[in-house]
């Protein structure tokens, strides 16, 4: 157990990953300067495109990917952990993953994530996504070690799938990661919500790095970076859609504690589903 600073990055994305690259080593600049060895960008930190042509002309495979280039470079001349929220990923079968990266302080990649649940929603104001139409979900949760601390790893749409959390608390995670480009609307409905209960239902540090503001390519993101601890209190907050940097202290020993006091995890009970004359539903994505 330990104590660190995290930080969480708060982007306005653009089209070009090239732009975005320099705000980002901008941004990861300012927060190593204010004490965090963990950082977290947002999701799609490369760049947020609705053109499939344009994506499929600035999207390109790990090993040429500027961003990954550029974190790595800065994870080891700054020292730090540096986890790319998500960024579009080329895969070798041609199909795009929206992957999360994790850079060591000696600029090694810890570990990767493929976010699991596609944002395929029709929203009452009119917004239309179907984000499995231009990417390939993945298969596996991830959890691993950073300074002092077991890191599960999320993206955006997965924050309303809590087995997903709860998979990974129980597999040790005490520090949970949600880097998002979530709408306005279902910002501003949810957001604060869903991340507190994630924290609280774990015992667990939840950061979540957001994009903010209106973007080049016409869509409206909430912003409101958080950072929240494991009983559920926010400590670090972007009130606000500007691009920024948020930092919070990190205490591992606040999860082991919290975990005491709602031993949740340890009280945990299977149990079968009586559905009458119904067929009981098949459950999906419960830990076993």
């Amino acid at each position: 157990m330990g104590v660190f600073k995290a930080a969480a990055i708060q982007m306005r994305s653009g089209e070009s990953p090239q732009r975005n690259a320099v705000d980002l080593e901008r941004l990861v600049r300012e927060a190593a300067g204010l004490g965090a060895t963990y950082i977290q960008t947002p999701e799609m930190t490369g760049a947020l495109i609705r053109d499939k042509e344009a994506r499929a002309a600035s999207f390109t495979s790990e090993d040429k990917d500027i961003i990954v280039s550029t974190a790595r470079k800065l994870a080891s001349e700054l020292g730090v952990f540096l986890h790319i929220g998500s960024t579009a990923i080329l895969r070798a079968d041609g199909k795009l993953a929206n992957r999360a990266l994790l850079f060591g302080p000696g600029g090694a990649t810890l570990a990767t994530y493929d976010k699991i649940h596609m944002f395929d929603v029709d929203l009452d104001n009119g917004e239309s996504w179907r984000e499995s139409a231009a990417y390939e979900p993945g298969t596996e949760a991830v959890v691993t070690e950073i300074d002092r601390a077991r890191l599960g790893f999320a993206v955006c749409y997965d924050l309303r799938f809590p087995q997903l959390f709860r998979a990974e608390a129980l597999a040790g995670a005490d520090l949970l990661s949600v880097p998002a480009a979530f709408t306005r609307q279902t910002g501003e409905a949810h957001w604060h919500v869903l991340l507190r209960a994630r924290a609280i239902e774990n015992g667990a540090y939840v950061v979540a790095a957001a994009q903010g503001g209106v973007h080049e390519d016409g869509r409206e993101t909430y912003g409101h970076s958080l950072i929240v601890d494991p009983w559920g209190r926010i400590i670090a907050e972007a009130a606000h859609a500007e691009p920024g940097v948020i930092v919070a202290e990190i205490d591992t020993a606040q999860s082991s504690a919290a975990r005491k006091k709602i031993p949740n995890l340890r009280n945990a009970r299977d149990f079968a589903i009586n559905a009458g004359s119904v067929e009981a539903p098949r459950l999906r994505g419960a830990a076993s």
